[in-house]
């Protein structure tokens, strides 16, 4: 896979040695968020909405009601700004000016398309439940001629793109190691609880293995 071409859109400017324009870093990004967050601006206003998201080779799909206003717009043609990101720890300094996050960032700038016919449709629906719990399609019903109507499915385009990661510990000012202050890094990661049985859900049904490998994953 190619790195980004880089673009006025796409370079990093504030702190640049934090950029990053690998394919396979930007991919890793993206496959490791569970949602995104789409920007766009519809009648003069902007919006950043949050959603899920699946990504097949060089293709992000997203997926909502046909009713979305969001969806409507990317769909119409809108540029729309992907952006994923992990946070992977709180950066505590000896002085408030320094506090930041260890976190890994990634963009995508392009135009939406439509997916209209069904086989395709699905495919993409597919791609977005197994990028959120794996294995959980094979064990669900899928969805029927109505269902399908009712969603809308858009393809976005991996053309433009970067990243921007911070790793590593505090830094401070000179001055300020000399300071009776603890200083380090708290790791944040991803963590599921207990399942929450569905009231409904009739006597004797145990966790399906999809739920039980996320379990064992992020537990």
């Amino acid at each position: 896979m190619p790195n980004s071409p880089l673009t006025n859109r796409t370079r990093v400017r504030r702190l640049p040695k934090r950029g990053v324009y690998d394919r396979e870093a930007i991919d890793a990004i993206i496959d490791g968020s569970l949602f995104c967050h789409l920007g766009f601006v519809h009648e003069e206003q902007p919006y950043v909405i949050p959603t899920l998201h699946g990504r097949e080779a060089d293709t992000i799909y997203l997926h909502g009601s046909a009713a979305s206003r969001t969806l409507r717009a990317l769909g119409g043609g809108a540029p729309v700004c992907f952006t994923a990101t992990l946070i992977d720890g709180l950066v505590l300094a000896r002085s408030a000016f320094h506090h930041s996050a260890n976190y890994r960032s990634a963009i995508v700038l392009g135009t939406a398309t439509h997916i209209e016919e069904r086989d395709e449709k699905l495919h993409a629906l597919e791609i977005v439940s197994e990028h959120v719990v794996p294995g959980r399609w094979d064990e669900v019903r899928l969805p029927n001629r109505k269902e399908l109507e009712a969603t809308t499915v858009l393809a976005l385009p991996i053309d433009e793109y970067s990243a921007k990661v911070r790793v590593g510990p505090p830094g401070d000012e000179d001055e300020d190691y000399a300071l009776d202050v603890w200083a380090g890094v708290i790791p944040l990661r991803l963590q599921a609880g207990e399942p929450s049985r569905d009231p409904l859900l009739r006597p004797g049904i145990p966790p399906s293995p999809s739920v039980a490998r996320f379990l064992n994953l992020h537990g």
